[in-house]
């Protein structure tokens, strides 16, 4: 993300003096997040990233960073020993990675470059407690604080045990990579699903039931995702085998045969994050408007995908920009939404679909 664009939204505040924050401290927790993955516009994917967010007095960091795609080095899907060597690195107990005791506190969730730009901060001690300082948006070796630096966030002052402990949990091991198992009866259909899932890093596989699927595989799931064509007793029995195999799963019933929906609807389902911690908290579709719920500044896109006469999909996008917090409405093009059809708003860390028409009076296809 381009410096400029990211301080039109966080420079409205001179930052306060460390020496005058002395006694003020900042609580600091952990909580899962996603950056979406999914099929866009056109046929790009954006690749799915779990990872470990930043909570900062009970508000996650990055969403004070307004319109930013990017994700913390606590990662769900690097090797263990990155994993550990990025937790160990936030505890001090290594070299700072970058020159001034610079640390990388969200880069690129597309690669680890820092020539896509990061935002990086000087993590230091100050006797028993942490202190996190002079935030910026970096791009190469050495951080420029009066072009690029973030003046209204921090510095923040946390209690060293409350910190520590926070990050010692992570120790030894890494988060488990999230998969999916589909279930359902066009195989043409998932298989495409499937591999648009890998293609964005979620793991997934193809099965007609669970009957030979050992308990300790069950557990590895993170959501099962049944076609349209999967009957209440075969759903049934698929619930029944994961509760017995104590596996703590999502369920998803396919809107369509429609991809890109499909991928947003799983996406939807593994975001685990607390409700009250996600940026995109609602999308409904009523008289020809969706209204849009935020929770902070952030680029939202809303996009209609739907199916023809001819089982055809069409996609189009409906709206792209920045919202504040709150409730949005925004008018409907209603070409965009007739017949079968489907919304799917995306922002950074989270998805949601809705359907926007009643469904049709007809069977639809099933997969």
């Amino acid at each position: 993300m381009p410096a400029e664009h990211e301080h039109e939204h966080n420079h409205e505040h001179d930052e306060v003096p460390i020496e005058e924050r002395d006694h003020a401290y900042a609580s600091f927790a952990l909580a899962p997040a996603i950056r979406a993955g999914g099929v866009l516009t056109g046929g790009a994917y954006q690749v799915h990233r779990d990872f470990l967010d930043f909570v900062v007095d009970g508000r996650p960091l990055l969403h004070q960073l307004s319109d930013l795609d990017a994700v913390s080095p606590l990662a769900a899907d690097v090797p263990p020993a990155v994993f550990t060597d990025h937790v160990r690195r936030l505890l001090l107990d290594g070299e700072a990675p970058l020159p001034e005791g610079r640390y990388v506190i969200y880069g690129c969730p597309e690669c680890e470059s820092l020539a896509c730009g990061a935002v990086t901060a000087v993590i230091e001690r100050d006797g028993d407690d942490v202190v996190w300082r002079d935030f910026a948006w970096q791009t190469d070796e050495t951080a420029d604080l009066d072009l690029n630096g973030y003046r209204g966030i921090g510095p923040f002052r946390f209690h060293g045990a409350q910190y520590r402990t926070e990050l010692e949990r992570l120790l030894p091991s890494a988060p488990a990579r999230r998969r999916v198992l589909l279930i359902g009866a066009r195989v043409a259909v998932l298989a495409k699903l499937a591999a648009a899932l890998r293609t964005i890093g979620v793991g997934a596989d193809i099965a007609e039931d669970t009957v030979a699927v050992p308990p300790e595989e069950l557990r590895a799931y993170g959501a099962v995702a049944f076609g349209r064509a999967v009957g209440r007793e075969r759903r049934a029995a698929v619930r029944e085998a994961f509760a017995r195999a104590g596996a703590d799963v999502a369920y998803v019933d396919g809107f369509a045969p429609i991809i890109p929906v499909l991928v947003a609807q799983i996406e939807q389902a593994l975001d685990r994050s607390p409700p009250e911690r996600r940026r995109l908290t609602r999308l409904a579709v009523t008289g020809g408007e969706a209204t849009v719920e935020v929770t902070s500044t952030c680029r939202v896109q809303l996009v209609a995908h739907r199916l023809d006469r001819l089982c055809r999909t069409r996609t189009q996008e409906l709206f792209d920009g920045l919202l504040e917090p709150g409730t949005h409405r925004i008018a409907l093009d209603a070409r965009a939404v007739r017949g079968q059809s489907f919304l799917v708003a995306r922002t950074m860390g989270g998805v949601l679909v809705a359907p926007a028409t009643a469904p049709a009076s007809r069977e639809p296809p099933s997969r």
